[in-house]
């Protein structure tokens, strides 16, 4: 018979010379739960750097295509602005992303005239680029017979090119701005029609500015629309000044507070020679930006009579 351990220090010597509790049952399922737990978002995780890594394989070939187009539509814009005589031109072209859906151009159509346009596509990116790439090739300036040719006039210039757009039956409302002008170089008269595209402004040598008034709608709106033709005449030290509305947007806030922004830095550059002025308005368009990216795409050309 055994005897009992009834002393403090013999219940003690027990404790200490039991073996310990065996780990339970659930204790090990716990641990091979959370294993597999982690093995899963282990997997998730390899396939989420897999997808990430095609992502950033197919947003490299995006990139290195729109920077062709750039290139591309850099091609179709003139290699060097059209001197001749007293006539100058020159541009600020600042596109908001890699193409642009503004459009300009100069070009000589004779002996005695010079023809130019400005033009912004609805929108941005490659959409509103391609419709300008449409609106260059289509653009009329001659009517040539088997007798010689005819320059046509401004107003039948932009007819023809809103005809020309309607006829195409775009799937998507797709339409554009612009203006179309030609000078004469001997008599620097300028004649010009517009399609709900901002005023030109002539900033007269005696330092007045001038906005010029010309009725015109959009191009690719109505078919047979008419357009309103105007003359305005230049004389030594006059500029005219084209621009697109992306002008006014670089400056932000609302629309009151931009156009007049707007007005107020070319009042105070307006004396400034064509270069300079170009110059000027690019560094207080980065400036009203502060680094960040333009919102919209931004076209000024300026006519300038030098002595």
């Amino acid at each position: 018979m055994t005897a009992a351990v009834s002393s403090p220090s013999a219940m003690r010597l027990v404790r200490d010379i039991e073996p310990e509790a065996a780990p339970s049952p659930s204790a090990g399922g716990d641990i091979e739960s959370l294993q597999r737990e982690v093995a899963g978002l282990q997997a998730e995780i390899s396939q989420l750097r897999r997808k990430g890594d095609k992502l950033n394989f197919h947003l490299s070939r995006i990139d290195e295509e729109l920077k062709l187009a750039a290139r591309l539509q850099q091609d179709f814009l003139p290699k060097s602005m059209p001197q001749l005589g007293q006539i100058h031109f020159n541009t600020l072209f600042r596109p908001a992303g890699h193409v642009s859906g503004d459009f300009y151009d100069v070009l000589r159509l004779d002996e005695n005239h010079i023809g130019f346009y400005i033009a912004d596509a609805v929108g941005h990116g490659v959409p509103a680029a391609l419709l300008t790439m449409f609106i260059k090739h289509a653009l009329a300036t001659k009517q040539i017979g088997l007798d010689g040719y005819r320059l046509l006039s401004a107003s039948e210039t932009m007819a023809r090119l809103n005809d020309t757009l309607i006829e195409q039956a775009l799937s998507a409302a797709t339409f554009a701005t612009a203006l179309y002008g030609t000078i004469n170089i001997h008599t620097r008269q300028i004649t010009f029609s517009r399609a709900g595209h901002p005023l030109p402004i002539v900033l007269r040598a005696n330092g007045q500015m001038e906005s010029l008034e010309c009725e015109g709608g959009l191009l690719g709106v109505f078919p047979d629309e008419t357009f309103e033709q105007q003359t305005v005449t230049l004389e030594v030290g006059d500029r005219l000044l084209l621009v697109t509305d992306g002008v006014e947007v670089a400056f932000g806030g609302d629309i009151a507070t931009s156009q007049q922004r707007w007005v107020d830095e070319l009042d105070q550059k307006r004396n400034l020679p064509a270069e300079e002025l170009l110059a000027a308005f690019g560094d207080s368009i980065d400036k009203a930006c502060g680094g960040n990216p333009l919102r919209d795409d931004v076209t000024m050309l300026v006519l300038e009579i030098r002595a």
